[in-house]
């Protein structure tokens, strides 16, 4: 059992569960101490020749049969409660770590590898809901099971229960100590295991990179070395765990031993203890009660370890769910409907964690309805200035504006259903290609998948897979070509049908064909709406109302193709070029 802001409100929404689950606990630890007084006179009315009467045989049968159904349904009951608790718990703080996972910014996970944020859903939650289920037993079977047995113990044998006292006082002390490093040793397993995780998932991502290379030994050999160091941490966690277990079998054989010592010598000599004598059964019956008692004690061991692993996690966690969200709405003003205009006003940017701006003093109009292409060099901040269209990061106010309104005063969300975006890395999702294209909507018309997938000029090569857009995809989209993702990811904003539609060099992997071709559809279906297209290919961008060149994070110029030729020497050179290469390739570019 742990606290903390981001979990204490989950004992308050379970509180019945927790509350119904203590009370069959408690029952249960009752009932079974029961169990030992009854074997006791058993026992004791063997040796005396008085228990062959069948009635009393049956009674004592029928109460322990009457004792071992109620631990059954009892059992049932709290294991039922605890544990459907705590897997509701798990299931809840997934939730909030995956929605908080959404709310932060791009700068985040720039920052952060994936794989340690797997961890956090992975083996922290697991320890985390353990907690909640084994945490809540541990505690009550400490506390109300532990003071039970050994007031039963003191009742039958008071100089045995004292004095095992000061063993089960030293083991205490022992499992404290041995705790608190086992703690620090769970930390540092759970960080190797990150490390480990880091890196086997960006091997899996990069594999085609890791075959083309051949450098499959080189990451195996250092997958050896995470490995080892995981495998290290784990062992140097188990040691100290068995560490503890011994040194608990230890103390418990030894009071066992004192216990079967002294309650031999007190049943010969026929000691009394509140008026009744020490007798076999008697002995038994302490020796019932001092087993039923270890459990608390190891309870209190598994207790504080399990705890100390959860403290682990959950600051692990707590450091995620703290991590600042950027991007926020403040003092925001509804846009009732988007025309699609767009103004830079002396715009200067750089990233969260970089020392120089990648745009600087960037200011020009984009009118609704027309068709722009930006263009330059690898570098220039063409992708940047497209990015911060769609409020992923933070900007000065009134540097950026839509519909003359500053975009820092405009809900993101609006803006963002507004705006259809092909991202130069196409993702494409592990489902079918129909959910790919229609990924904006919940349910959409399948007639509006197929007329988006021909605009994009993927429809063609839909009809030649075996399941057309029932087609499931594999992992980002392997299953696709370069080209066919570009495509498919253009028919994913065009079924949008957005007010402003943004592509960033979505065309490089087609040939100049089929460019043409989807250049041609977006002129119909984007007739009136604001269209931006970021390019490398001059003739992607050649037909457009204008185009904006960038230079070092500056715009450079800005005009038609035909102006820029005559008066932008960085536009020229591109072009000229690009003639050059298209010549060379026989009369196809080629990026």
């Amino acid at each position: 059992m742990i606290t903390g802001k981001y979990i204490n409100k989950f004992y308050i929404k379970y509180f019945w569960y927790f509350f119904f689950g203590v009370l069959f606990l408690i029952a249960i630890d009752i009932l079974q101490l029961l169990i030992p007084e009854v074997v006791g006179k058993m026992i004791d009315g063997v040796k005396d020749n008085s228990l062959f009467d069948n009635d009393i045989i049956w009674k004592y049968l029928l109460e322990l049969v009457i004792v071992a159904l109620s631990l059954l349904i009892g059992r049932f009951a709290w294991r039922f409660l605890f544990f459907g608790a705590s897997t509701r718990i798990g299931a809840d703080l997934r939730s909030d770590l995956f929605n908080h996972s959404l709310n932060l910014s791009n700068q985040f996970y720039k920052e952060h590898k994936i794989g340690g944020l797997m961890a956090l859903y992975t083996n922290d939650l697991d320890v985390i809901t353990d907690s909640f289920g084994d945490g809540f037993i541990f505690l009550v079977d400490a506390v109300f099971l532990g003071i039970l047995s050994f007031v039963k113990m003191i009742i039958v044998n008071w100089i045995l229960a004292l004095i095992s006292l000061i063993p089960l006082t030293i083991m205490l002390i022992s499992t404290l100590i041995l705790s608190k490093l086992l703690e620090q040793k769970f930390k540092e397993k759970q960080e190797a295991y990150d490390s480990l995780s880091d890196f086997t998932e960006e091997n899996f991502t990069g594999i085609h990179v890791i075959k083309a290379f051949v450098k499959e030994q080189i990451e195996v050999r250092e997958f050896q070395k995470a490995n080892k160091n995981n495998f290290d941490k784990e062992i140097a966690h188990v040691r100290l765990s068995t560490l503890l277990n011994i040194v608990l079998d230890g103390f418990i054989m030894l009071i066992l031993a004192i216990m079967i010592g002294l309650g031999s010598y007190y049943v010969v000599s026929g000691k009394e203890f509140f008026g009744e004598v020490f007798t076999v059964g008697r002995m038994f019956e302490f020796v019932g009660y001092f087993d039923t008692l270890i459990w608390p004690f190891f309870a209190i061991a598994m207790l504080l370890r399990i705890r100390a692993q959860a403290k682990a996690s959950y600051k692990r966690i707590e450091e995620f769910l703290d991590s600042k969200v950027d991007i926020v709405d403040n003092e925001t003003e509804e846009l009732d409907n988007i025309n699609g205009k767009i103004e830079f006003k002396h715009l200067s940017f750089k990233y969260p964690d970089a020392d120089t701006d990648i745009l600087n003093d960037i200011s020009f109009t984009i009118n609704p309805g027309e068709a722009v292409g930006i263009i330059g060099k690898t570098g220039s901040g063409k992708t940047t200035l497209v990015d911060l269209l769609l409020r992923v990061y933070n900007l000065n106010e009134n540097q950026l504006f839509i519909d003359d309104k500053d975009i820092m005063h405009i809900p993101f969300k609006t803006i963002r259903d507004n705006i259809g975006y092909v991202i130069q890395d196409n993702f494409i999702f592990s489902d079918t290609i129909e959910n790919n294209i229609a990924f904006a909507y919940n349910d959409v018309d399948n007639k509006k998948v197929v007329e988006a997938a021909r605009l994009a000029d993927l429809d063609g090569n839909i009809s030649d897979f075996q399941n057309k857009y029932k087609t499931v995809l594999g992992e980002r989209g392997v299953t696709l070509s370069g080209g066919q993702k570009q495509r498919l990811s253009i028919a994913r904003a065009i079924i949008k049908d957005p007010k402003i539609l943004i592509l960033d060099d979505s065309m490089s992997a087609v040939d100049t064909k089929t460019e043409d071709d989807i250049l041609n559809n977006l002129r119909k279906v984007r007739a009136g709406k604001t269209t931006i297209m970021i390019a490398h290919r001059i003739s992607t961008v050649s037909t457009l109302d204008k185009i904006i060149v960038l230079d070092e994070g500056r715009v450079s110029g800005i005009g038609t193709h035909e102006y820029l030729i005559k008066n932008n020497e960085i536009y020229r050179e591109l072009n000229h070029l690009q003639e050059l290469e298209k010549e060379v390739n026989g009369g196809d570019y080629n990026e």
